[in-house]
This record gives C-alpha cells, structure tokens and sequence, in this order.
C-alpha cells in the first residue's frame, strides 16, 4: 500500500511540474498570439470607419492573401521549432543562432518570390471574380502589406527562437507594447494626419517593425549570450536539409490555414452570400479567437517534445504529452459549453442582422464542436512539429482536408438543404479525421526511436556546420 501511495504521489509530482512547465511556455504565447491577431483586428476596425468598399479590399486581403502568405512563412518557420528545440535540450545552444539565421534566409527569400502576390493584387482580385472597386481597393492595400509581411520575416523566427529557450514572457511584453502602440499610432496617422487607409496601413507597419527592432535589441543586447554568438557566414553553409525541412512544415501548415479561407470561399458562391458569408465569417472569428488558446498550447507541445527530444528523455515526452492533452481538453470542455449556453447572443456581438443571427445559431453546435476540437488537433501537431514530422503530418493534411472534407463540405452544402451547416459539416469532417490519424500516429510512435533519431539530425547539422564550437565565435562576422 506505501509503495502504490508512493507510486501516486510521484506521478502527481510529476503532471504538477509537467503543469508549471506547459503553462510557462503556453500562457505567454497565449498573450502574443492574440496581441499579434488583435494589431489587424484594431487596422481593420479603422479601415473600416473609412469607407465600406475599403473594408471589403482589406478583410479580402486579409483573408486570402496574408493568410495565404503568413501560412507559408509560419510554415516555413517552424523548422526552426523543430532545429532550435532539439538543440536547447541536447545543450547545444551555440547552434541556435546559426539555425536563427538560416531562417531568415530561407524566409526572406521565399518571401520576396512571392512578393507578385502583392503587386498584382487588383488583377488577382478581378480574376477571381471581385467586384472592380473592390479589387481596386484590396491592390491597393495589398501594395501596403509589403512592409509589414518583411517584418513578420523576423517577427516570428525570433519569438520561435526565444520560445524554444523558455523566454516566453519577453516574447508576451513586446508583443503587449506592439498592440499598445498600435491605437495611438492609428489615430495620429487616421484621424489626427487625415491619411486614410494608407495612414492605417502605415501605423501597422510602423508598430510591427517597432516589434522587430526591439526583439533586435534584446537578442543582440547580450540577453541570449549562449544562443546568440553574432552574425557569422556558417548561416549561409548547408542549406538545403534546413530547406528541406522548411518545405515540409510550409505544406504542413499551409494546408490547414487554407483550408479555412477556401471554405470561406464557397459560402460566398451560396444563393443569398452576403448572408451567408457573414455568418460563416463570424463563426470563424469566434473559432479564431479560442484558436489563440490552442496555440499557446501548439507552441507549448512543439516546445517540450522538442526539448525532451534533444535532451534524449523519451519517458518525459509521454507524460508531456498526456498533461498537455488532458490540461487542453479540459479548457475545450469549458468552451464547449459556453457556446452552446450563448448560441444565438454570440452573432450579435458582430451584427444586428436578424437573418445573420439565425444562421449563426444553427451554426452553434457545429461552432461547438469545432472549438472542441480545436483542443485536440493543435496539441497533436505541436508534438509533430517538435519531433520533426512535418512531412507525414502535411501528407495527411493534404488526404483528410482536401481529399476528404472539402468535397463532403461542398456535396452537403450545394446539394442538399444544408447550404451553410453542410459546408461546416464538411469541415468538421475533414478537421476530425485528420484529428484521428495524426493522434493515431502519435500513439504509435517510438520515442526512443525518435531521440535517437533527433541526436543523429543534431550531430549531422553540427558536424556539417562546425567542427569546433569556438569556430562560430572566431568566424562572426
């Protein structure tokens, strides 16, 4: 019996440090994220004090292209997760910066080459079908989104950068003093400088770069002295594996952020879109914005796997893995039955729409479910993201989402009464068996295996890099 209750007792100690760990990384992240999405919820509120057709080109632009760009770049980032995880917990530090920096080239120059997105917006907007003032304006909100997607570059490599090192509240204090800035500096250029639209889009970039410039000074400033050894040209030497691996996180993650906008897209060709996409739209800011709490615990997952991984404790990846599931169940429970109490009331905190309204209400439980779910999936390709997986994970991606769910969402949706419900019921779907293969993957998985395999990739990027620790040192720039 004192065996057993010692038994207990250990395995309650270690969920309660498991617990402080998890919730050191997710809290913070938590704030950054929704800080990050607030910033172009606080530019579109003043866009859309300007002018409605203005409004339309900027949620157009938002919606399609940003997401469709920052998907690749998030995407891309994430090997970084992977890289700069395995590295902290084998105690490889040094090799941080250096996997830092190949992502900014790799980032950088993807983004440049998708930078006709941008110039070419209008043209991309009428031949998708935009009303002409409509793909007017998104072009010419598209050319302002150039600054600030440079900035969102280094933005989000250095925040992996510093999560993967536990310094997750300096993340979470300049990503607050990032949206702080943000409403004055609107205000001065909207309404004090009479600027418009372009006033609104250069106070984003301004607070964003600010953002960047202080993240700058921090990592530079001596404040990561073991992770940070200068610029050194090593950043521009064996590429092509950290490419790879970018590639294979860019579909990854492209694949699922997309999915989102192309159903999106179908609502709108629906009888009656203006409704219709509404009310889709709406339910989707309310999934969004719990989705801020899923990836804190996404960043929290990536980041302890990554770490146990690097560092060669299988046992630890487990029981993080169960703590992190059961503590982000438990939040999704809560969620869950919150929107089913509100239902309808939740439309109209976005729109005095009566026929908007009712469409959101039928859209409650499906909204539940989502949200319910949204404390599963993100959980399971954070485990995948901290151990490398990324290429089977976008591969299953690619069958469940688009394979899978959006036929289903179009068949329910354009050939039955469903219309709406039977795109979400699609969605759903799509979400659900993607849910149940990736967990199934993760069941499966060999942790031992996978340390092995983690220090195999670290000894090969370290060897392939630097023969000699001090060599990163001598050979800064």
């Amino acid at each position: 019996m004192d065996d057993e209750q010692q038994k207990e007792g250990d395995l309650q100690l270690k969920i309660w440090v498991e617990s402080r760990k998890i919730w050191r990384i997710a809290f913070p992240t938590v704030i950054s994220k929704a800080f990050a999405f607030g910033t172009l919820v606080v530019t579109q509120s003043f866009i859309g004090h300007i002018s409605a057709t203005d409004l339309a080109g900027y949620s157009l632009v938002h919606a399609l292209t940003i997401r469709f760009v920052n998907g690749i770049l998030l995407g891309m980032s994430s090997a970084t997760d992977t890289l700069c995880g395995q590295a902290f917990g084998a105690g490889q530090k040094h090799m941080m910066g250096v996997y830092l920096q190949r992502s900014w080239i790799v980032d950088f120059l993807t983004l440049t080459l998708l930078l006709p997105i941008f110039i070419f917006g209008t043209q991309i907007f009428k031949l998708v079908g935009q009303e002409e003032s409509v793909a007017n304006s998104a072009g010419y909100i598209s050319l302002w989104f150039i600054p600030f997607v440079y900035s969102y570059v280094f933005n989000a490599t250095i925040q992996i950068f510093l999560q993967a090192q536990l310094k997750t509240m300096i993340v979470a204090w300049l990503s607050a003093f990032h949206f702080a800035i943000q409403i004055p500096l609107s205000m001065l250029f909207v309404h004090k400088l009479n600027m418009g639209v372009a006033g609104a889009m250069i106070a984003l970039s301004l607070s964003s770069w600010f953002l960047v410039i202080t993240e700058f000074i921090y990592v530079f400033g001596g404040w990561c002295p073991h992770s940070w050894k200068g610029f050194t040209i090593l950043a521009f030497k064996d590429l092509l594996p950290v490419l790879k691996l970018s590639i294979s996180s860019g579909v990854m993650l492209c694949l699922e952020l997309w999915y989102y906008a192309i159903l999106a897209l179908l609502a709108g060709y629906m009888p009656d879109a203006k409704t219709a996409i509404s009310a889709f739209s709406i339910c989707l800011n309310v999934n969004a914005w719990e989705f801020m709490i899923s990836l804190g615990f996404l960043v929290a997952a990536c980041v302890r796997v990554a770490n146990e991984l690097g560092g060669g404790n299988a046992k630890a990846i487990k029981i993080s893995i169960k703590v992190l599931l059961g503590t982000s169940i438990t939040i999704g429970v809560f969620f869950f039955v919150l929107c089913l109490a509100f239902g309808k009331k939740l439309a109209y905190a976005f729109t005095d729409d009566e026929k908007v309204a009712d469409i959101v209400s039928d859209l409650s439980l499906l909204l539940s479910f989502s949200i319910l779910l949204n404390s599963i999936y993100p959980v399971i390709s954070g485990v995948a993201v901290g151990a490398g997986f990324q290429g089977v994970v976008a591969i299953v991606n690619l069958v469940c989402f688009y394979v899978i769910g959006l036929p289903v969402g179009g068949l329910l949706g354009y050939l039955t009464t469903l219309k709406v419900k039977g795109i979400w019921v699609g969605m759903l779907f799509g979400v659900l068996t993607q849910t149940i293969t990736v967990s199934y993957i993760t069941w499966r998985t060999d942790w031992d295996d996978q340390v092995k395999k983690a220090s195999e990739r670290l000894e090969r990027f370290y060897l392939h890099t630097v023969e000699n620790p001090e060599q990163i040192s001598n050979e800064a720039l």
